[in-house]
Parts: structure tokens; sequence; C-alpha cells
């Protein structure tokens, strides 16, 4: 299949290397050119703006940090849906597949541009990392029409192949954000009893194995306990992330009127690890936050 993948950032690269490898027809884009040149190296065509991506593929994935980079590059000047209807866009197939995290408004308004020009629109957001794209373990979260689904079903498992398709509209975004919820929540959760444990003298990695192997252990503990017991808060999502994430779904819960009392909590904590300098640092950073604030 002809894909064009825009956004070639710490999640795009890795998914279009799945592409690649899948043997898919690559077409990218990138904001910057940094990301580009090793492309261009290995005969990949580089569009030189988001609305030429109609020209050499059918399905466009974008892969983007938030709310306003992705309006900018589906509805901006020079975006996926500003070309003339009968310029590009005729094919009865052309698709958009967006698998950045945003708000539902933002992924409602390019729903309705997608409508009026006749592509079919996937909200896809992950579940996963780099590392988990690029091991063929990630979770992808899809809502849209259900016959786009299934037409694009197989292109998305080349790219991850756990599928969850959840609703016809914006059903995907709140999927995605309430699973931020919970990750959010855990992560300072882990902090606090690894932090009352070291309190208590009891070794983290011993603790970190006792909360692994107990009822209380998920895939998530287990995947964050080695970077724990080394201090090393490497960004597989930074702390600057999680607030955003958190912050849209407050949003979301407040449209709805659905409280929301520990993701609340979570969220100014996630803010004050990033008001002491660890933004760009993994949100796990909650835990040496916690630690000076109990003087270890």
């Amino acid at each position: 299949m002809r894909v064009a993948v825009l956004g070639l950032g710490r999640m795009g690269i890795p998914i279009s290397a799945r592409l690649e490898g899948a043997g898919h027809e690559l077409s990218v884009w990138n904001r910057s050119p940094g990301p580009t040149q090793a492309y261009t190296d290995r005969g990949i065509r580089v569009l030189g703006r988001p609305s030429e991506a109609w020209e050499h593929a059918d399905v466009c994935i974008t892969m983007l940090a938030d709310g306003p980079a992705l309006e900018a590059v589906a509805l901006g000047e020079d975006g996926l849906l500003a070309v003339e209807a009968n310029e590009m866009l005729a094919s009865e197939t052309s698709a958009l597949i967006d698998m950045s995290t945003v708000g539902a408004d933002t992924s409602a308004r390019v729903a309705e541009e997608c409508g009026r020009r006749g592509v079919s629109f996937l909200r896809a957001p992950v579940s996963g990392n780099p590392s988990v794209v690029a091991a063929g373990n990630l979770g992808i979260i899809v809502s849209g029409p259900r016959d786009a689904f299934d037409r694009l079903g197989d292109t998305l498992r080349d790219i991850g192949p756990n599928l969850f398709y959840v609703g016809a509209g914006e059903e995907s975004r709140i999927a995605k954000l309430a699973l931020n919820v919970m990750i959010g929540g855990t992560a300072q959760l882990m902090a606090e009893a690894l932090v009352l444990a070291e309190k208590y003298g009891i070794d983290r990695a011993a603790m970190l194995e006792v909360i692994g192997g107990t009822a209380v252990g998920s895939p998530f503990v287990k995947y964050k306990t080695d970077a724990l017991v080394a201090d090393d808060y490497s960004s597989t999502f930074t702390a600057s992330l999680m607030y955003k994430d958190l912050a849209l779904a407050l949003e979301a819960a407040q449209d709805v009127g659905a409280p929301l009392p520990v993701a609340a909590v979570t969220q100014q904590l996630v803010e004050a690890c990033i008001a002491t300098g660890m933004g760009d640092a993994d949100f796990t950073a909650l835990l040496p936050r916690l630690r000076r604030d109990a003087g270890l």
C-alpha cells in the first residue's frame, strides 16, 4: 500500500520503520528537515509539504505532539486537507489515520473536514513507546468508520498487532486519555510505596520485586522496574507530555461531569516535577520528587 507518515519524532520514526519493513511504498514528511536525511539516503520519498502526500499515498498517518500540531498538518494552509477536493483527494479509498494523543474537540474538527473532503478518518492513538513499536508489540486504540477499520486493519497491524476497535466516533481519544490517567496514577502510587519502604530500610529492588510478584503487579510495573532500580529517568514518555495528557483528560471529564480527583492531584504532582526542571525526564521522575520531599 502507498503510505505517507507525517511526523518523524520519537514515535513516527519507528512507526515508519515498521511500515517500510512490511513492504509498503513509503513517503515521509517532518516539520524540521533533520530526521528526513536518513530517508533520503535510503531512497524514500521526502515530501516538501503535507498537501503533497495525496500525490503519492492512499493512506496518510500522522503522529504529532499535540492538537495544534495536528490541526496545522491537517487543516493548515499547506495541510493534508487544504487541497481542493477536485485535485488530489479523488480516491474513494483515501484515508487519514491519526495516531497522536489529542483531545476529542480537535479530533472532531479534523473529522468534519475529512468528511467534507471524502476522506476516511481513523483515530488511532497508541499505547506504548518507541521500543515497544520496534519490538512489534504496540497497542493501537481505534475509532472511526467501521468499514475503514476493516479495510485498513492489516496496515495498522503492520505497525502494532494489538488493535482495539472502540467505536465510530471519538471513543478512542477518551480511551487513550483514560489509560494515561491510570498510568500516571500508578507511577505516583509506585513512588509512594517505594518511598515508604525506603524510609523503613527496605531496598528498592526488593520492594519492586514484591510489587511485581503480587496482585498489584502489572506489565507496566515490570517494564519500569529496571529503570527505577537504576535511578534512570531517561524519557520513554516525558513528564511534560504526561501533564498535557492529564490536562486533556481533566478537560474531557469536566465536559461530562465526571470527577477525576486522583488524576487532578497526579497532574499537580507532575507539574511539580516540571517546575523543578524535570519536564524532559521520564514521568517516573515522580519518584525522585517524592524522595526529596521525604528528605531522602
